[in-house]
């Protein structure tokens, strides 16, 4: 297992943007799936956005998509994700995730991801 940092979290108003950042240590980064997860107090962990190793293929929630964009760079060893019009709903910590990709399929389930970062705090006031 690696180790992910993930930065860039914060307060903003409803409507306003944000990037958070994940960087990657500990493997081989262009290998694996990264995906982003928040959770809110009380909900369950929910994935927003993953990306494929080759960042051909990427996956969103219907409660982001549109708003949302990821994004890697398999030469900083980081993902990002690019937060538009934000919503109080959208206030949660966020946390990168890494898993080895061994098939087509995007994960989107909390368990199939092995490698989490410590989360960043995002907060939109309304």
């Amino acid at each position: 297992q690696g180790q992910l940092v993930e930065s860039g979290g914060g307060l903003v108003q409803a409507g306003g943007s944000l990037r958070v950042s994940c960087a990657a240590s500990g493997f081989t980064f262009g290998l694996y799936i990264l995906a982003w997860f928040r959770q809110a107090p009380g909900k369950d962990r929910e994935c927003v956005a993953a990306i494929r190793a080759s960042g051909s293929t990427t996956y969103y929630s219907d409660s982001v998509k549109g708003r949302f964009i990821i994004s890697r760079d398999n030469t900083a060893n980081t993902v990002y994700l690019q937060m538009n019009g934000l919503k109080p709903d959208d206030s949660a910590v966020y946390y990168c995730a890494a898993t080895r990709q061994t098939s087509g399929i995007l994960f989107t389930t909390p368990h199939k991801y092995d490698s989490w970062g410590q989360g960043t705090q995002v907060t939109v006031s309304s």
